[in-house]
């Protein structure tokens, strides 16, 4: 069983055990599930498809197409491996 010590300002460090298992990183967002007055449960926040669709678009870029998109990739591979 991992245990914490929290700080005077109500900071906890989550163990790197419970970390790895729930495959949480520097900045992931968790929610904090209290039940009653002696439980409380830690559950990493994920975000659907719904939530970051877009998040990339840009209508100020150009549109390239998959090809354009492999060629440039593979220029890049020639370049770094010379």
């Amino acid at each position: 069983m991992a245990t914490a010590t929290m700080t005077s300002k109500g900071q906890v460090t989550i163990p790197k055990q419970v970390r790895e298992q729930l495959h949480l990183h520097a900045g992931d967002r968790i929610e904090f599930l209290v039940h009653g007055d002696s439980e409380a449960r830690l559950k990493p926040i994920t975000q659907t498809v719904n939530e970051v669709f877009g998040c990339l678009y840009n209508p100020d870029q150009k549109t390239v197409s998959v090809e354009q998109i492999n060629e440039a990739v593979a220029q890049g591979f020639r370049k770094q491996n010379r």
